[in-house]
């Protein structure tokens, strides 16, 4: 990999106009400085450890072009390697005084916008799925991503001293190649660009192949941000070990495309897109000119992603990056919704325990919005002049934790989740009247009794969580909170279930019951319950029998208000995520041998002063 400090006798060597490192409380969140740059500055400069906009932001000054480059994959299977393109917005110094920049890549199967595409019907028997649906009208592409695929990052990047580059995915716009929803090959068009920004790989002017073009302008370090699938690539890339990504910014991504599209055994959407699918993903990005080449790689998504046992396998490890993780070694800035339903959080979590596992440079930026949201200008600033231009800028010593409370305040933590959580077991009570709200405490009332619930897939979770009572759930509630509680982390539950059908969906809520108004569900969970020994293997369950079934549910950070419950709500099918089967099916559950575990902030000591209080 280059130096992000250019060394050869071409390239101008850059210099810090002004340096100061600020490692002191807060120092990661303060606003920088302004630069107060000469009219004929052409140094990349930094202030309080932040690059500064000292180059022209006058567009049609840079140096704008765009080229094709040769990945090692062939995933539409037409004898020649995928070529991806993409754009390269840079400032004119590079072009004219020698000067080396770092590169800001984001790689999007989205800039051709997307096909009309049909998910499937959701209302069938578990394990029964149709084995068709309704076709759409053909997509008609367009040449609107050449020659500038996008605008995106520019104004904030290039004035900055970075080039910006944009690269089509796989099978979109003008790039080759097939989508695949995660598959390898794309992780590969990404890990082509970074090959050939540090000298590794070909590129061409036109995808005839007949010129090739050079990155004689870079210093070969790469960071890649973007949000959603844009978030997921750069993820997947750094997982292949590529060279010269030295930075990803991923924003409300995957990190393993099962828990997208699964969980725990249990076929699953994400929020807003009930039977949607890798196929259908696929079809919808599937934006290039060609539209009859991968027609066969897009049939074999549908062959392959199983939406009958919904069973983890070879064909979906290929698409969980974290499988491949002691492979990253790019410093990582998670950036995350909690109240993001449709690339959960568990997706962030997850990777970001592997990143502290492996000794990754990481931080965590967590917010209360749902799908997407930056981290804020300050703390990508630092992260990308730290790892891209290698300026000191005491990023290490930072807090690794960035929360956006409930109140809106943006609140340092030193870890995620906060190292003062601990487990806090507690124990299910059953109600004393029929189809109302049973205990969570410490301990149980001793009561050996069942309680069943009847599976109606037509009644959203949300009202079963608000119903005083309910055949179609079992709840319990905590006594009132007497002071605030927080949650940080991943709860989970262990419930001991008998059905009396030999297939259904089990869901889990974690519910906040204020004092006046409607509850809040704050996270949740879902299971097959014929994958209750792995996600990966189908067990029939025996009619009647009753078995333990433990999952995870999303992981969060909230604070529970004083004055409300915490609760736990059981239902079957949840309307909003699962397959919903006909109704009827009876799930009988043993509370005195069920428990649900909570990571709160101070354990069990909190909790217990909480309930005191109140």
């Amino acid at each position: 990999m280059s130096s992000a400090v250019p060394t050869t006798a071409r390239r101008r060597t850059i210099r810090t106009a002004a340096l100061l490192t600020a490692v002191i409380a807060g120092a990661g969140l303060a606003a920088a400085s302004p630069a107060y740059a000469s009219p004929d500055q052409t140094d990349p400069t930094f202030v309080d450890g932040l690059s500064q906009a000292v180059f022209t932001k006058n567009s049609a000054e840079w140096v704008n072009e765009e080229a094709w480059v040769e990945s090692e994959v062939d995933s539409d299977r037409d004898g020649r390697p995928d070529l991806v393109h993409i754009d390269v917005s840079r400032v004119p110094e590079t072009e004219t005084d020698g000067l080396d920049v770092p590169v800001i890549m984001e790689l999007s199967p989205y800039y051709a916008g997307g096909s009309q595409v049909t998910n499937w019907s959701v209302d069938h028997e578990i394990g029964d799925p149709p084995s068709t649906k309704d076709p759409w009208p053909a997509y008609q592409p367009t040449n609107r991503t050449s020659p500038t695929i996008s605008r995106s990052l520019e104004n904030t990047w290039v004035p900055r001293g970075f080039a910006v580059v944009h690269a089509e995915g796989f099978g979109s716009g003008w790039s080759e190649g097939c989508p695949t929803s995660g598959g390898v090959n794309e992780s590969l068009a990404g890990k082509a660009v970074v090959d050939w920004l540090n000298g590794r790989a070909k590129a061409y002017t036109k995808p005839d192949r007949a010129t090739e073009v050079a990155a004689d302008w870079t210093t070969g370090s790469v960071g890649m941000i973007g949000t959603s699938y844009n978030g997921t690539l750069p993820i997947g890339v750094a997982s292949t070990g590529v060279e010269g990504l030295d930075a990803i910014v991923p924003v409300s991504a995957i990190s393993d495309w099962y828990d997208y599209y699964r969980a725990n055994g249990a076929v699953r959407a994400p929020g807003g897109y009930q039977g949607e699918d890798l196929d259908v993903l696929a079809d919808y990005v599937y934006t290039r000119f060609d539209q009859e080449i991968c027609q066969p790689v897009i049939d074999e998504l549908r062959a392959n992603q199983d939406r009958a046992t919904g069973d983890r396998s070879a064909f979906w490890e290929e698409r969980n990056y974290l499988a491949n993780a002691d492979r990253i070694s790019a410093a990582t800035l998670v950036a995350h919704g909690l109240n993001d339903w449709n690339v959960m959080t568990k997706n962030a979590s997850a990777l970001y325990e592997e990143l502290k596992a492996n000794g990754v440079p990481h931080q965590i930026y967590l917010h209360q919005g749902g799908h997407g949201g930056n981290p804020n200008d300050t703390l990508l600033n630092r992260w990308f002049t730290r790892y891209l231009y290698d300026v000191e800028n005491g990023v290490e010593q930072l807090p690794k934790a960035y929360v956006v409370r409930e109140d809106r305040t943006l609140t340092e933590y030193p870890e995620w989740p906060d190292p003062a959580t601990e487990d806090v077991k507690l124990k299910l009570a059953p109600a004393v009247e029929a189809d109302g709200v049973g205990a969570l405490a410490a301990s149980r009332n001793g009561s050996k009794a069942t309680e069943d619930l009847v599976d109606d897939a037509g009644i959203r979770a949300a009202d079963l969580a608000a119903a005083a009572s309910s055949p179609n759930r079992l709840a319990y509630r905590t006594a009132a909170l007497g002071e605030p509680l927080r949650l940080s982390g991943t709860p989970t539950v262990s419930l001991r279930i008998a059905v009396d059908r030999p297939k259904a969906n089990l869901t889990a809520l974690l519910v906040e019951y204020p004092l006046t108004g409607a509850p809040k569900i704050i996270t949740r969970g879902w299971m097959d319950v014929e994958n209750r020994d792995s996600d990966a293997v189908t067990t029939p369950v025996a009619p009647g029998v009753a078995y333990d079934f433990a999952f995870d549910l999303q992981p969060k950070d909230y604070v529970f208000s004083a004055g409300s419950q915490i609760g736990v709500v059981v239902l079957s099918s949840d309307q909003e995520y699962t397959v919903r089967p006909a109704p009827g099916t009876t799930l009988t559950l043993d509370p005195s041998k069920s428990t649900v575990h909570l990571p709160l902030v101070g354990g069990m000591e909190a909790l217990q002063a909480s309930l005191h209080a109140g």
